[in-house]
């Protein structure tokens, strides 16, 4: 220890976990003035990563995708890492810490963050070969090794680690067994009838459960060989994990004196100070009001005040609450308030509902008069989780009587308007359209659209661009196909019955079954619906990524300059003050633009793409999810107020607005849906503009189906009369399965019943009388979607592989603003785009692929995996942004400027790749205009030629030949003047 004393406050952080990581990310956040020296000791020999993810190290064998700390980012922030050296003595009256290694360092502030330690019963034989512990990367490691030779494994403890352990070994091969002390499982979560409910859906997996015993003994000579129980019986496995809860690590608390809660963990105040006010805890070591809190969320909340308690602040910690939903083994199980509050006689009532075939159990917890909701237990169907704990929380009284909530388990007509704009983005009427097909001889809808600019812009009008090519083509007596595009002979209708027939998940499949080419910007995102329609897997996942669209890409709209919006699921409109307080802390933590949408939420505009992880990842931790805003699914389902607060009202609109909301959320269609739900006739929801709308009448709903706000509003159709509600259920059921399955892409269900032959009555006659005999089935496709829904902005943030392809550069962190904002009503909006641009149709001379500048040189700007294949990512070189694309497996390599010439946005690196004519083309996400990848022409009219730059891999490095640096400035974007080449 050196005798020279660091004018900084030094803090030593003792534990590099979760927790420990997370405080120092805070401190060195709110330690302006860098007055900290910060050490931190962690005991395993790497730095911190994703306990709670544990379970994903067996999906590739690697730690690496846990981790949430590098030793570059402790460098980088000047705190002092020492991995593999826990603490071993803390020297109060010295202030100095020792660790095992010898290392001394003295303190002006303490911070403890051991965590907790697997409890492990010590009974006989607890040190055989083949019994392990479930806590780090190190006991999974121990557990690959031994399983091969085990056969069958025993997890002892049944409650959330046990399960989550005992899923694992399931999942490595071996016969299961779970063995839990209490006469349930999940004990401190779950009440009898929801533990057995979970029992049958485990055991229905071949996991074998034993309650209510207690281990007296684990036999076998050396190795494991079983469990020998209290009541005399006996369980022969080959292996076992303990994973029956924790116990705070509270040793080295203990060995120097502090004071101690009633049942371990280190005694603490609200601004997490233990008895020695310059020692602090946080995490599961610390006992809050005598509560040891065994989740990471807790924790984080500790770490945030313990900064602010070192460097100034005021920030308190008020207690935790501790209500989770989980998928365990498979199986929805959530826990919120307090779900035994009905246990004291008297203290409250609950609600119950069982369905044992489906493996659902749910129960509720009211205050004696029904007012307030004070906990619930839900098994196998938490999809009310998010809409129960909001009124868990609310401070008021239910707005609904208690039974309410428990009941929530379960060719177009054109005539008339040939002078009619049809596309608005370059202000295209109908008569130009139709002048365009008839004049120049126009047989496809790539033709039209470079010929009439129609449908080149934001693409919403292409459905009724192609319905007016057929109604011109059939007028001329030619030969009328609806093929999706040159990659496909066939019609979306056609290619959804193909990819569900045959099971086909891929594009390429889809492409080998019936289509030709490496598709396109039309086919791309067409097919990318249909899968997930289908199937449901995330839409960034490996070979569907790159077939979204940049919304769907990017799981936000994108706006001027490049910027996302943000937009978070609020159900049928209800949210709560600290819901709304969240939303306004992260739009000034972010500075976003605020705005109320049309659809009852808030929406975040101005999203830089490299902050849309964690602006996400703030509020989901909250409890929002993603609103599906960007996507062509169910965007939201506006409700009143109804019988809840309504003199009028004779429905509980809220109620039924959230469930129906909640039950399509994130469904995948033809084109985005829209929902309401009115309590009364008064229809204040204005469910009869929307695709499905629910008005309430004395004995229950009317249901509007095909309605239509917008450029071409459309009067919803009356389906069915006087609904109860799961009728209703099953009624929409049908009707949004049956247009997925039928209508063609980018049709909005408006303009799919006025080309449906029958109209009205037959739809009627298909969805109530079920006169195709279809209703079963598709029943059972939406509870499939059901079942199968995730947020799909959780699994980005929680996953660093989807993560790092939102980075703006893929060769540096630097990042750019790339838009200019102005001030405007208290808030910022992007800048005017420039008046004085001038777009230039042609430019002369060769592409510029062809004539290398001199001094260009080849620059590594990544590596290979660095680039996802069929999409490109953006590099920095000077002060140019260069956009680099991997166009399939083969390995075609392209690259050019990143600034769009035609609003000049630096987004093409985010456009969908694809060919047209073998000519690969990148589609820019703006405006949809195309541009030649070899060429640089613009092939969809309308804008200059873009740069293009060679590109060559050697080895795993990506290089693309650029002019120096220094000569970089003409090449990046300058709100004044042209673009890029037409500055040449």
């Amino acid at each position: 220890m050196s005798s020279e004393r660091d004018p900084r406050r030094t803090v030593v952080v003792v534990g590099n976990g979760m927790v420990g990581h997370r405080f120092c990310e805070r401190l060195v956040a709110l330690d302006l003035d860098r007055r900290h020296r910060v050490v931190t000791f962690g005991e395993e020999p790497r730095p911190a990563y994703d306990r709670v993810n544990l379970s994903k190290f067996f999906d590739k064998r690697d730690a690496a995708p846990l981790g949430i700390a590098t030793r570059e980012w402790y460098e980088e922030n000047g705190v002092e890492l020492h991995v593999g050296d826990r603490v071993a003595t803390i020297d109060r009256e010295r202030r100095v810490v020792v660790s095992a290694g010898g290392r001394e360092v003295r303190y002006d502030a303490l911070v403890l963050a051991t965590g907790s330690a697997p409890f492990v019963p010590t009974v006989p034989g607890v040190d055989k070969k083949g019994i392990f512990v479930y806590r780090t990367i190190e006991d999974l490691e121990a557990i690959l090794a031994y399983a091969p030779r085990a056969g069958s494994a025993a997890v002892v403890g049944g409650g959330l680690l046990g399960l989550e352990a005992a899923k694992a070994v399931r999942e490595l091969g071996l016969q299961t067994h779970v063995v839990e002390f209490a006469p349930r499982l999940m004990p401190r979560q779950l009440d009898d009838d929801g533990s057995r409910a979970l029992l049958a859906k485990i055991e229905g997996m071949d996991v074998r459960v034993h309650l209510g015993k207690s281990t007296r003994e684990f036999l076998g000579n050396g190795k494991v060989e079983g469990l020998a129980f209290a009541d005399g019986a006996a369980l022969n496995v080959g292996m076992v994990v303990v994973s029956a809860g924790i116990r705070p690590r509270d040793e080295l608390a203990r060995a120097c004196g502090l004071e101690v809660g009633p049942r371990g963990g280190v005694a603490v105040d609200d601004a997490m100070r233990t008895s020695d006010p310059d020692i602090l805890a946080i995490g599961e070591v610390a006992s809050h009001r005598g509560v040891v809190y065994g989740l990471v969320a807790p924790g984080y909340e500790m770490a945030e005040v313990a900064a602010a308690s070192l460097t100034g602040g005021s920030r308190r910690f008020a207690g935790f609450d501790m209500s989770t939903k989980l998928k365990l083994m498979g199986v929805d199980v959530a826990s919120f308030g307090d779900p035994f509050a009905d246990a004291e006689p008297g203290a409250a009532r609950a609600l119950t509902f069982e369905d044992p075939f489906r493996g659902v159990y749910k129960k509720l917890v009211f205050t004696p008069d029904g007012a307030r909701l004070l906990g619930g237990v839900l098994v196998g169907d938490a999809s009310d989780y998010g809409a129960l704990l909001a009124l868990f929380k609310a401070d008021g009284p239910l707005p609904c009587a208690p039974g309410d909530l428990l009941a929530s388990g379960d060719g177009p007509a054109l005539g008339g308007l040939v002078d009619a704009q049809v596309c608005s983005c370059n202000n295209v009427t109908e008569n130009q359209v139709r002048e365009a097909i008839r004049s120049g001889g126009l047989s496809t809808l790539d033709q039209v659209k470079t010929c009439s600019g129609a449908g080149t812009g934001c693409g919403g009008c292409l459905p009724r661009v192609s319905g007016l090519l057929k109604a011109e083509l059939k007028a001329a007596g030619a030969k009328v196909d609806d093929h999706l595009c040159e990659h496909f002979p066939l019609g979306r209708r056609d290619l959804y019955e193909v990819a569900r027939v045959r099971g086909i998940r891929t594009f390429d499949g889809l492409i080998e079954a019936c289509g030709r080419g490496g598709g396109c910007e039309t086919c791309k995102p067409a097919v990318a619906s249909i899968l997930a329609s289908l199937w449901n897997e995330h839409v960034l996942d490996p070979g569907l990524a790159s077939l979204q669209d940049t919304n769907d890409r990017f799981l936000g709209n994108i706006q001027r300059g490049g910027t996302y919006s943000v937009v978070p699921r609020v159900p049928g409109g209800e949210i709560t003050p600290d819901q709304l307080i969240v939303l306004g802390s992260v739009a000034k933590k972010y500075d976003l633009y605020t705005k109320i949408t049309g659809g009852q939420r808030v929406d975040l505009f101005g999203a830089p793409v490299h902050l849309l992880p964690d602006i996400w990842a703030e509020l989901i931790e909250a409890g929002f999810e993603s609103g599906h805003a960007y996507g062509k699914s169910l965007r939201t389902v506006k409700s009143c107020v109804g019988s809840s607060w309504c003199r009028f009202g004779v429905q509980d609109s809220v109620g039924f607005a959230i469930r129906v909301e909640l039950r399509y959320r994130g469904l995948r269609s033809p084109h985005k849906l829209k929902g309401a739900v009115s309590g009364c006739v008064r229809e204040c929801a204005e469910a009869q503009g929307k695709d499905f709308g629910l008005i309430a009448t004395e004995k229950g709903y009317n249901l509007y189906v095909c309605g239509n706000g917008g450029a071409r509003p459309r009067h919803a159709d009356l389906l069915a009369a006087d609904l109860d509600e799961e009728t209703a259920i099953r009624y929409l059921d049908r009707f949004l399965m049956y247009y997925i399955r039928t209508a063609d892409k980018l049709t909005r269900t408006s303009t799919w019943l006025e080309a449906m032959d029958g109209g009205i009555e037959y739809l009627r006659d298909v969805i109530v009388n079920d006169r195709l005999g279809l209703g079963e089935e598709l029943e059972r496709q939406m509870q499939a979607h059901v079942d199968s829904y995730q947020c799909e902005w959780k699994a980005v943030v929680d996953d660093p592989e989807k993560r790092r392809f939102f980075k703006q550069f893929a060769n540096t962190d630097d990042v750019e603003p790339g838009i200019e904002f102005v001030a405007e009503r208290g808030q910022k909006r992007p800048a005017d785009w420039p008046s004085d641009f001038v777009a230039v149709e042609t430019l002369e001379g060769p592409p510029r692929r062809s004539r290398p500048e001199p001094g260009a040189s080849w620059v590594v700007v990544g590596s290979v995996a660095d680039f996802p294949v069929d999409g490109g990512r953006a590099i920095k070189h000077g002060e140019a942004e260069i956009a680099v694309y991997r166009y399939g497996e083969d390995g075609s390599w392209y690259a050019s400027q990143n600034t769009c010439p035609h609003k000049r946005e630096a987004v093409l690196s985010r456009g969908l790749l694809g060919e047209q004519g073998g000519v690969p083309k990148v589609a820019c996400p703006l405006h949809k205009k195309t541009f030649s990848l070899e060429s640089g022409a613009c092939l969809s009219g309308g804008a200059p030629r873009i740069e293009v730059f060679p590109v060559r891999v050697e080895g795993d490095d990506v290089l693309v030949l650029l002019p120096p640096e220094s000569d970089t400035a003409r090449l990046a974007r300058a709100p004044g003047a042209c673009s890029a080449l037409a500055c040449v």
